[in-house]
């Protein structure tokens, strides 16, 4: 890599160096400073509706037991034994009151607790040895939730999710809280691609501009009712707290008119009427804004769009959730999920099912398109000449910095943050300007946790500090 100041100064002026879409030093600094820092989003509690039920998630190489207990608290468990270090739970969903370690038989309740030691009193003299009582699997050190979406950190200092997400906390309930119930979550479906995580970060997070290029033949089939790409110019991108995204214009009307334009039906548009705010309304009623696909920082991106699903004119929305997860500097597994209102009728949900396998699954049209670009992208940042270049991600400014269209005003806009209408690169910036400052603050070593001794339970906060920066 070269020199990290030099690197972070060209990002945050707006012109990227290319090769940090494909370097293994920028990689290992990412591992090290942004992602054992950042909220990660590991589920949600439709996965996981009732007692005993679990996914098993990761966080790059750390895997997690995320798991409801008996008394319905959601927790977020290192999936690994505190004896020898054995994956405790193998599978990748299920339900289990316990998990039993296949190594040497230690089991532990779904709350994390050590409740079973194989000969406790011949191997270790009992409590005089190993102090059971109180031992758990190694929590993760921050969870929360937010509308039902299951957050972990793995800085012990990290701030209140609800800071964290600041101001996007408007926008992402308009993904997640169409109802009093929220949603359900269906998948994930799962896939790698030989991409950098960052390039579908930055994409969903405001890349309006190359919509007309590379998504021309979904529109020339007749996928959308808009007849032309180039019809994404008319919305607006938005960046507020920690993530941003973009928004189409809608046609003339009232807040029913434009949400049944969307192909909602009246009843889903009641509920959204109690369920967000005057604000929130107001955004697509008066301003005419509909939300389409958008980034929360580092790693999770939404998607709600609104094709054919049948040979008609008629529309179906859809609502996809979705996380880069990075294997490499140079591959990313996308684990994908189709979100839903849970109080949303069943012929809807079948339907708009349909529609986010046809436009974003594994095979969805708008996938296939993307990733080309991506891949390509990746391995071109890999070569000596990539180090050479300064990517222009300045579009939206002039030389001076002065911008090419004014942001909305709050008569323009209703929702927090700063928007543009048109082409602008202004949400990847923000996106990246938050990578750079995270790349160029050294994190404290974690403490460490000695397990079995003190008396006191497993906790990841407590232990023998040690004071090294990474």
């Amino acid at each position: 890599m070269s020199d990290l100041a030099d690197v972070l100064d060209d990002v945050r002026r707006g012109m990227i160096p290319a090769h940090i879409y494909n370097d293994r030093d920028v990689f290992e600094l990412e591992k090290k400073r942004l992602f054992s820092r950042a909220w990660m989003f590991v589920g949600h509690e439709s996965e996981i509706p009732a007692p005993g039920d679990y996914v098993v998630r990761r966080v790059l190489e750390d895997s997690f037991i995320v798991a409801r207990d008996e008394k319905g608290e959601v927790h977020a468990h290192f999936n690994m034994c505190l004896h020898r270090g054995m994956q405790v739970c193998r599978a990748e969903m299920g339900n289990a009151s316990h998990f039993r370690c296949p190594y040497h038989g230690w089991s532990y309740r779904n709350d994390g607790r050590l409740v079973g030691l194989p000969f406790h009193q011949d191997a270790y003299g009992g409590e005089a040895g190993f102090r059971r009582k109180g031992q758990t699997l190694l929590p993760a050190p921050n969870l929360d939730t937010y509308n039902g979406l299951i957050f972990v950190s793995m800085d012990p200092q990290a701030p209140a999710l609800r800071d964290y997400l600041g101001d996007f906390a408007f926008y992402l309930d308009y993904y997640t809280k169409q109802s009093p119930s929220g949603i359900e979550l269906r998948g994930p479906q799962r896939w790698r691609v030989k991409a950098n995580w960052k390039i579908g970060a930055e994409n969903f997070a405001g890349d309006m501009y190359h919509t007309p290029q590379t998504h021309t033949s979904v529109v020339e089939i007749g996928l959308f009712r808009e007849p032309k790409a180039e019809k994404r110019k008319d919305g607006c991108t938005y960046w507020a707290g920690n993530g941003g995204g973009t928004t189409y214009k809608l046609p003339a009307g009232t807040l029913q008119e434009r949400l049944r334009y969307v192909g909602y039906p009246d009843e889903m548009i009641q509920r959204m009427q109690t369920s967000w705010s005057q604000e929130q309304l107001r955004v697509i009623g008066d301003d005419g804004f509909m939300i389409s696909a958008a980034s929360l920082f580092p790693n999770i991106s939404l998607v709600h769009n609104w094709p054919k699903v049948a040979d008609t004119d008629d529309v179906l929305p859809f609502i996809s959730i979705r996380q880069w997860q990075p294997v490499s500097q140079d591959e990313t597994e996308v684990l994908s999920w189709f979100a839903v209102d849970a109080e949303a009728p069943e012929e809807f949900k079948e339907l708009s099912y349909k529609a986010y396998l046809m436009c974003f699954g594994s095979t969805g049209m708008f996938e296939q398109d993307d990733v080309e670009n991506w891949v390509s992208l990746t391995n071109t940042a890999a070569g000596s000449m990539a180090r050479r270049l300064l990517l222009n991600s300045r579009m939206g400014l002039l030389d001076d910095g002065t911008e090419v269209t004014p942001p909305l005003t709050p008569e323009q806009f209703a929702g927090p943050g700063t928007a543009h209408v048109g082409y602008g690169e202004f949400n990847q910036r923000e996106l990246l300007n938050r990578w750079a400052d995270h790349l160029a603050t050294p994190l404290a070593t974690a403490s460490t946790v000695a397990v079995g001794q003190g008396g006191g339970p497993c906790d990841a906060r407590t232990g023998t500090t040690k004071g090294a920066e990474a």
